[in-house]
């Protein structure tokens, strides 16, 4: 659980909270640049949650279907070159990223777990906004555009008929 403060200073408060993670016993470092750690983790939430959402796909299935895969991959490469436009630097590769998300078994994104139980998703913060700052950069968001409006039809259609989509079934094939 890495923290840090927007102007890259290890202020008093970031370390106290640091301290006291570390002593629940998470791992907590503090970090000089956590602009480019909260890029890292919001390249793989911005393409594997609206996927899973729209598919009901896991983690694994999404990452190692090729099509999925490819997908996945163009737009965490979008992202991160908007992420590149403001300055932050991705530290993992992110085919390392995603042959790691294949690994988890079994999980279902939360962006897909709020679609089956009819909930609206949290599309505008992981997608919207940075559709926003692609605008603000002129970088190329052709993918993240494309899924943005997928999901956003998904909620309208969920919202206009007060349903929820009920999960797979991932019984014996």
């Amino acid at each position: 659980m890495p923290l840090g403060e927007l102007m890259g200073n290890k202020s008093d408060r970031v370390q106290q909270v640091s301290q006291i993670l570390k002593a629940a016993g998470l791992k907590s470092p503090v970090l000089k640049d956590i602009r480019s750690e909260i890029w890292l983790k919001l390249t793989g939430t911005l393409a594997f949650n609206p996927i899973s959402a729209l598919t009901h796909a896991t983690l694994e299935e999404l990452c190692t279907f090729p099509p999925t895969k490819e997908l996945v991959h163009s737009m965490m490469k979008e992202a991160e070159s908007i992420a590149k436009a403001l300055g932050a630097t991705i530290r993992l590769p992110l085919e390392k990223r995603i042959e790691g998300a294949a690994r988890i078994k079994g999980h279902k994104t939360s962006m897909c777990q709020d679609i089956e139980k009819g909930r609206r998703t949290e599309i505008e913060c992981v997608l919207g906004a940075v559709l926003e700052l692609a605008e603000l950069t002129s970088s190329n968001a052709t993918n993240l555009k494309c899924v943005y409006a997928c999901v956003k039809l998904l909620e309208f259609v969920v919202d206009r008929h007060h349903v929820s989509i009920k999960p797979l079934n991932r019984g014996a094939d």
